[in-house]
């Protein structure tokens, strides 16, 4: 993402990293039951390198409450590595005290609408273990292309179904035409 990016919805504001998201990423990333389905609490030193490395690749996105002016979300944005250009996986951790409230839907949904209208995607994808992002998955319109049995272990070691959702440009494609192309 270039460095002047932001997309704005309702409530949100979703640009790039700044080095001063750290106290609010290490309030995501540190609580052990927002990433119960992801992976191990991060270190006030891990979530550092981590807001650099976003900010040195790119793959994801902050997104900052347009009222309360602090970060309340990690927002995946990237080319799937391996695949053919224009594939992207988007993922989302938010923070706990903000579930419940419709904002992953209305991220990522902004992300999906930017991906397809503007960098004509051809695909976008994402990968759970978490019931909860199933649900989420499917509100956004994504199909359920699979779910790999007890293929991933969660944070607490525990092996854990892995479920992969995609939903293809509908600028471009007929679905009900079984993936033919206009």
């Amino acid at each position: 993402m270039r460095s002047d990016f932001s997309l704005e919805t309702r409530r949100l504001i979703l640009r790039p990293y700044r080095m001063e998201d750290v106290p609010d990423a290490h309030a995501i990333f540190s609580d052990p039951v927002v990433m119960a389905c992801c992976e191990a609490p991060y270190t006030l030193k891990q979530t550092e390198e981590q807001v650099a490395f976003f900010r040195r690749s790119g793959i994801a996105l902050a997104a900052r409450h347009r009222q309360q002016g602090r970060m309340i979300s990690h927002l995946l944005f990237k080319q799937m590595p391996g695949e053919a250009q224009g594939i992207y996986e988007i993922g989302w951790i938010f923070h706990r005290g903000c579930w419940r409230q419709g904002y992953a839907y209305e991220a990522a949904n902004a992300l999906i609408e930017h991906g397809f209208a503007e960098l004509h995607l051809h695909k976008i994808c994402a990968e759970t273990i978490s019931p909860v992002s199933v649900h989420l998955m499917r509100k956004l319109g994504m199909e359920i292309e699979g779910v790999f049995r007890q293929h991933a272990k969660n944070p607490q070691g525990q092996w854990a179904d892995v479920t992969w959702a995609g939903m293809l440009n509908p600028l471009h494609h007929n679905q009900t035409t079984g993936g033919t192309y206009e």
